[in-house]
């Protein structure tokens, strides 16, 4: 029964177009030496996750920005790939579930746990559209 649940809840984020990476050589792939930004979705089996994190995601992702890529690791699941992804957020606790933002391979934003638990779907989203406004345009898009 959990195995069908974990399905669900990977099957959730890789419906949205997600990448799922689930070993640390994908993450590496998947990371380094990308060009525009990559939103990584750090997703979990917390109340959170199912309650805000994920729905909040699809919610954002209808917004007319967004980042050019999306990738998902699956913490305490796939806890290799999730810990070399987040030696890519520097300076970061580990947070689940949580969004990292990176850009040219670089890491440029994180959503916490913290911002997410306790919100709303609503707010979340909203959260993640203002972090596609601000890292997601580049002069060329936003001089259109």
């Amino acid at each position: 029964m959990y195995d069908i649940l974990i399905k669900q809840m990977r099957d959730e984020v890789t419906r949205l177009g997600a990448q799922e990476l689930r070993t640390p050589a994908e993450v590496d792939e998947a990371l380094l030496n990308t060009k525009g930004v990559t939103l990584v979705v750090v997703n979990s089996t917390c109340g959170c996750a199912a309650g805000a994190s994920r729905p909040a995601l699809a919610k954002a992702l209808q917004h007319s920005v967004g980042p050019d890529k999306i990738v998902t690791v699956f913490a305490g699941q796939d806890k290799e790939a999730t810990a070399r992804a987040r030696e890519y957020f520097t300076d970061q606790p580990p947070s689940s579930p949580s969004f990292a933002f990176m850009r040219g391979g670089k890491f440029v934003h994180m959503i916490h746990r913290y911002q997410i638990e306790g919100h709303t779907t609503d707010q979340v989203a909203a959260t993640l559209t203002q972090a596609f406004e601000k890292l997601c345009v580049t002069e060329t898009k936003s001089a259109v």
